[in-house]
């Protein structure tokens, strides 16, 4: 059977359907979370923030033309990129930050270890951990939109 047209026993899509949906879902909160920022009369962190917006978006792009290797390459690329926005704005949003950088090396750490061929329950996890990552994003973009704004 092939991989893209696997699915569990609960019906769900395993493999490289189950990680793009859970990317699409990674890209479509993050896309909504986030409010463009970047003036340069805005702290850093605003253009941080919209920086890693932007390797979110990568994410669709990525799965679909390079399965895990390129989730794995662009996931290093999200993770440069919550690192500048919590050491920009840990100072001013110190428990956001935070989750933003826990919930960034969960979703690396769980994909690092996927294997080339993921089974259901390890794509399941990596969805899980996709959806921290929104929502610890949002915490931040919430928190910082006043100043970004």
């Amino acid at each position: 059977m092939e991989l893209s047209k696997r699915v569990d026993k609960s019906g769900r899509p395993v493999g490289r359907a189950a990680i793009r949906t859970a990317v699409a879902t990674v890209a479509a909160g993050t896309l909504i979370a986030l409010a463009g920022c970047g003036s340069s009369s805005k702290p850093a962190y605003c253009t941080d923030r919209t920086n890693l917006e932007n390797s979110v978006k990568g994410l669709t792009t990525v799965i679909s033309t390079s399965g895990v290797s390129g989730l794995k390459s662009q996931l290093t690329t999200i993770e440069s990129d919550a690192t500048a926005v919590v050491n920009s704005a840990k100072s001013d949003f110190p428990s956001q930050t935070s989750a933003v950088k826990t919930s960034v090396d969960t979703l690396q750490s769980a994909v690092k270890a996927l294997p080339s061929s993921p089974s259901a329950t390890q794509v399941a996890g990596l969805a899980t951990e996709a959806a921290s990552v929104v929502s610890s994003v949002k915490s931040f973009t919430d928190a910082s939109k006043s100043k970004c704004s």
